[in-house]
């Protein structure tokens, strides 16, 4: 059976790799676009499901794997920025204030009628914006293509005071969740997750720490 990762992100890809699995990448043209009345949770699993669900209508036979991250803060969603404005004033919002990162895992195989879908959250409390940290963060430009506009792998990192949850939720792969997707479909895994965990293999991993 072949795993078809449905997502474009290098951050995923190297995450899923840490499981020592053979895998494709199949980006979903999925356009993620918020659906009125729904929680960011709910969003979340939508937008996971249908890209998904997307990849499997062009690769019947493997196992796809969806994925999406958003922001909630205070029960709003927040998405990726459109430009360095956007970024600047979404960072703003999330400083010296915590909120909750969501990342939905799905799995869809049209040849075996499987489709799940399951979302892991994490906790972020971020630093106040002392000595002008968030602009000097904001010029990097690595706030473009993440959710909330920030990188906790990178250099976002320095924003991040700490986390509750996983670490790998907020890059947007939780490995644990992907584990137990996987084997409740029987595909088979060889690494030791808990044993990855401790050894903590990504940027980063290891100042946020549990």
């Amino acid at each position: 059976m072949q795993l078809v990762l449905a997502s474009s992100s290098p951050r995923r890809r190297e995450l899923l790799a840490l499981l020592g699995l053979s895998f494709e990448v199949c980006p979903s043209e999925f356009h993620e676009q918020p659906e009125v009345g729904l929680s960011p949770v709910e969003q979340v699993r939508r937008f996971a499901r249908e890209k998904a669900r997307s990849v499997a209508l062009v690769r019947p036979r493997a196992l796809v794997l969806g994925c999406d991250t958003v922001i909630d803060l205070d029960g709003q969603l927040l998405g990726k920025p459109v430009d360095l404005v956007d970024a600047r004033a979404m960072l703003a919002r999330l400083a010296d204030r915590s909120h909750h990162v969501h990342t939905a895992v799905a799995l869809c195989d049209r040849t075996r009628h499987i489709e799940s879908v399951e979302v892991a959250t994490t906790e972020v409390q971020m630093k106040a914006d002392l000595d002008h940290a968030y602009e000097r963060y904001v010029a990097s430009e690595e706030s473009f293509g993440k959710a909330g506009a920030y990188a906790i792998q990178g250099l976002g990192g320095d924003l991040v005071e700490r986390i509750i949850g996983d670490y790998t939720t907020v890059v947007g792969l939780p490995l644990k969740l992907v584990t137990q997707l996987l084997r409740s479909v029987d595909y088979p895994l060889s690494v030791n997750v808990e044993a990855l965990y401790r050894r903590k293999p990504y940027a980063n991993w290891n100042r946020f720490a549990v």
